[in-house]
């Protein structure tokens, strides 16, 4: 190792990654510490941002709040412009870059363990290829420091040495067929047998929001398929490899194409190799972090309760490295580049020096959650003891789980929409929601909370002795100065569950929906009738007009064809709500309409109001008061909605066929359900001028989806199961409406209201 440059001086610095959590923290470091460098930071666009304002944009992020306090915000901004530079590029398309390079940073690399196989290789095998080749046009010679990470060893046990990989895999194959896994897929995905599958599958669980909607759910089912499909591709490729991941088996190959294609070509090269990088201990403020790392989303979610146990080995060794221990090694390491064509390699980490086993992190996890509780809707949070049985006995209790809650939910589907099943619903999802949770992060962390590896770190020590003192003391890496109790006690665990806090500042869904509206004119607030204004359904609006009208010598055969006929109702309601009205609706029949008038304006009218839903009437009356349009849609004819006229502006329902003032049975127009509805409501707020985004809709039925959904504050009332398993994971309000007290007749406003038919809509 030589020491021709004991620190970073008048150097030009060439950055990749500096959007993101190490490169935030190099970058605020060089302008800290090493006030003579130029830094050039590779950056893309964003929107209609250029790079270089996205790039100063980072100054307001809180890693650089330390320097721009020191100097002063006007300072700041202008030695931030003198001496950073943004470069326009991404790792696919590096662009021509300066030939007057010094030291290259490449900290850039897709952060996920387990992303699609080509997206992997994509952002670390093709923007490491990218960079160097790049590099290598350019004419430059410098220093790069290629950041890794510890585990590019693979499925191992023992000690990882610090030097090359031994494997004899053709990284440039493995790239090539990674880049082309996508094309195979997608066409495997288009083939019949594939689409029927999916259609199928949506037309199940979907069909009564639309044709569009199916085709549409479909074509994400596929979708995702696809990915999923691309993520077993990677990660089956990796383990066959011997690698624990896609994510190490790429950075693995990063490495040796940084070998080969910048090393071996004669230029100087450092790897650096952090573990499981977290919060900065010291600088440039302890519990430093840019969202939500590595192990961030094992804790938190233990401290949710949200994993009863986990099968982590209690005595292997967690290697984790505070994020400013990464970055001092690097910019040390920078400064000291060993000869042209001979590589070093450090590893950045606890484990040999300061290991910290699984269960003494588990201990200091449980202690924190344990004296901060997370709160919940019911109080504080009691976090799980966990006993490490071990991950067969944590597999079986798994699948077992898996298969109770999976028959839970089928029953629970089986059952009447009411709020105790709704609720019975939520919590079936919520457990299937947490084991699937738990299944996740057994697959993604099990090499980590398993593993028998033990990092050297003998070239690391060897640097930080190479320092000077004073030097050590403010940009060291001496990882035997970490208090782990300290560190995650007093500054790691605060800083992500402040970090939780903050992510969930917005208030609950029916908080939103039950908080004083906003007066605005360009406003529409859209409500289905039957379940959510109205307490009854068709079937109970029919019986109770059927009990006024119908002649006594008929009463056993229309009651006897009513029961008879349920489940082929049951049926059509179950596929597609059209269908349903369209059949039921041919029970009218012989009504005679001035009959059924006489009844509306009498004792059925009256029957009417008495099961309206007051929190509905009440939830129109401040809309209207807020000077939005209100619309009441619905699939029933215009004649049985006429009670309703004075509580809305408008109402727009169906009309049936009428002969000579009778009803024949058949509708004058398609019913207003589903897509219709949607479509009718996208036209009538272009006529109106309208913002939907802004608007209001409240529906009870998987019908209503496609509708709700086109509207800014969209919200689930008394809904069906579908309805509300979709309204939860969509974070929509799900309300419960009921009958509390009888509807007062509204007191002003009903100079302009119509019935508003569904004819030519």
């Amino acid at each position: 190792m030589t020491h021709e440059h004991p620190s970073l001086t008048t150097e030009h610095v060439f950055l990749t990654g500096g959007t993101g959590f190490v490169g935030q923290a190099i970058l605020e470091r060089l302008l800290t510490s090493h006030p003579e460098t130029r830094i050039t930071v590779l950056v893309r666009g964003k929107g209609s941002q250029t790079p270089q304002e996205r790039l100063t944009g980072m100054l307001r992020k809180p890693v650089f709040k330390g320097w721009r306090e020191q100097l002063g915000d006007d300072q700041a901004r202008a030695e931030f412009a003198r001496r950073v530079t943004a470069h326009e590029g991404s790792l696919g398309d590096v662009g021509t870059l300066p030939t007057d390079i010094d030291v290259v940073l490449h900290s850039a690399s897709t952060v996920s363990f387990d992303p699609p196989i080509d997206e992997a290789f994509e952002t670390n095998v093709g923007g490491a290829r990218g960079l160097y080749g790049a590099l290598l046009e350019s004419g430059s010679d410098p220093h790069v420091v290629h950041v890794s990470t510890a585990y590019v060893g693979g499925i191992r046990k023992g000690v990882a040495p610090e030097g090359s990989l031994t494997h004899e895999v053709d990284w440039r194959a493995e790239h090539d067929a990674a880049l082309s896994a996508r094309v195979r897929v997608e066409l495997e995905s288009r083939q019949p047998e594939a689409l029927r599958q999916h259609l199928h599958a949506a037309k199940a669980q979907h069909g009564k929001a639309g044709p569009q909607q199916v085709a549409r759910l479909a074509e994400t089912a596929r979708t995702e398929w696809v990915r999923e499909r691309l993520v077993d591709y990677g990660r089956t490729r990796a383990e066959s490899l011997g690698w624990t991941d896609v994510y190490t088996l790429t950075k693995a190959f990063a490495e040796r194409a940084a070998e080969e294609m910048w090393a071996q070509a004669g230029h100087r090269l450092t790897v650096l190799r952090p573990s499981i990088i977290e919060s900065a201990l010291h600088h440039p403020f302890p519990g430093w972090i840019d969202g939500f790392k590595v192990a961030d989303p094992l804790i938190i979610a233990y401290g949710r309760g949200q994993l009863k146990e986990f099968p982590g080995l209690p005595d292997s060794v967690l290697d984790i490295i505070p994020v400013d221990f990464v970055v001092n090694a690097a910019l040390a390491a920078a400064s000291r580049p060993s000869p042209a064509g001979e590589p070093q390699y450090f590893q950045v980490v606890s484990g040999a020096s300061n290991p910290l086993p699984f269960h003494r992190m588990y201990e200091n996890v449980n202690a924190y959650f344990t004296a901060n509780p997370l709160p919940d809707e019911k109080g504080d949070i009691a976090v799980p003891l966990w006993r490490f049985p071990g991950g067969e006995k944590v597999e079986r209790v798994l699948a077992r789980r898996e298969r109770q809650i999976g028959h839970a939910e089928r029953v629970v589907e089986r059952l009447p929409a009411t709020p105790r099943t709704r609720q019975w619903l939520e919590t079936v999802g919520k457990n299937k929601r947490g084991l699937g949770r738990l299944r996740v992060f057994a697959e993604l962390y099990r090499a980590y909370v398993q593993t028998e590896i033990v990092f050297d770190d003998t070239n690391t020590r060897a640097l930080l002795a190479s320092m000077p003192e004073d030097e050590r003391k403010d940009q060291g890496f001496d990882v035997t100065e970490i208090d782990w109790e300290h560190y995650f006690q007093g500054i790691h665990l605060p800083a992500i569950t402040a970090l939780t806090r903050a992510f969930g500042k917005r208030p609950p869904a029916r908080e939103r929906v039950e908080r004083a509206l906003p007066s605005r004119e360009d406003v529409v607030a859209v409500f289905d009738l039957e379940g959510t204004v109205l307490g009854a359904n068709l079937v109970q609006q029919y019986l109770r007009l059927w009990t006024r009208t119908v002649p006594r010598a008929r009463v056993v055969h229309d009651l006897a064809d009513l029961v008879l006929s349920s489940r082929r109702y049951w049926r059509a309601e179950r596929r597609d709500r059209g269908e349903f009205i369209r059949t039921f609706m041919r029970r009218y029949e012989g009504f005679s309409v001035d009959e059924i008038e006489r009844e509306v304006q009498g004792r059925f009218g009256r029957a009417m109001l008495r099961a309206a839903l007051p929190d509905a009437l009440e939830r129109v009356r401040q809309h209207r008061a807020a000077g939005h349009r209100t619309i009441l849609v619905t699939g029933t004819i215009d004649l049985m909605v006429e009670p309703f006229v004075p509580y809305f502006d408008e109402v727009v329902a169906g009309r049936m066929h009428v002969r000579d003032g009778v009803l024949t049975g058949y509708l004058a127009d398609p019913p207003l359900v589903d897509e219709a509805r949607a479509a009718w409501l996208r036209q009538y707020a272009a006529q109106h001028d309208l913002d939907l985004d802004a608007s209001y809709g409240y529906g009870d039925s998987h019908a209503d989806l496609v509708w709700l959904e086109m509207l800014g504050t969209p919200t689930a009332v008394n809904p069906d199961v579908q309805l509300s398993r979709y309204a939860r994971q969509k974070k929509w309000a799900v309300l419960d409406w009921t009958r509390r007290a009888r509807p007062s007749a509204p007191s002003a406003g009903s100079d302009d209201q119509q019935v508003t038919l569904a004819e030519g809509v």
